[in-house]
């Protein structure tokens, strides 16, 4: 798999939702400012609410305008078989018999991408699965806690 190519899709979907956050974040702010907002008694809160929201709405914006520029200077490592896990990587874990991959960047986790037929999931150092993935090794096994249940993964190969 191409980690270049992955990153541009990281990129490129960071930046749909940064777009499309920002006319959410405009639109809100329009409602918030508004004279029909106005409050008409003291218990009418539709426009401190609008004004919540907006609020909100930019700050996760500039969130993810700052991941955009993490990616855009990220410097991709390759990793080979005596490498330990570090950002980056893109590693390949065998559960309950199957395979799956997953790419460890420093924002966007939870992102599913989708590259040579197969599903590339990004997590981060500081989710659960990235905690116990940093700096282990090929043949490598981890367990990760997901609500009540324990479950393991063993590490099938490194990128």
């Amino acid at each position: 798999m191409d980690k270049q190519k992955l990153v541009g899709q990281i990129l490129t979907e960071l930046t749909v939702k940064y777009e499309t956050l920002c006319q959410a974040a405009k639109a809100s702010h329009d409602i918030a400012t508004h004279e029909d907002s106005k409050a008409e008694n003291e218990y009418d809160t539709r426009g401190l609410e609008a004004s919540y929201l907006a609020g909100a709405q930019s700050k996760r914006a500039i969130e993810l305008e700052q991941a955009i520029s993490i990616y855009k200077t990220l410097k991709i490592k390759d990793f080979g078989p005596e490498d330990s896990i570090d950002l980056t990587a893109l590693v390949e874990l065998e559960s309950e018999g199957r395979n799956s991959f997953y790419f460890i960047g420093p924002e966007g986790g939870g992102m599913k991408l989708h590259q040579e037929g197969e599903t590339v999931v990004v997590i981060t150092p500081e989710s659960p699965l990235g905690k116990s993935l940093m700096e282990k090794e090929i043949d490598d096994d981890v367990e990760v806690t997901k609500g009540i249940a324990m479950k393991s993964y063993s590490i099938v190969d490194l990128y």
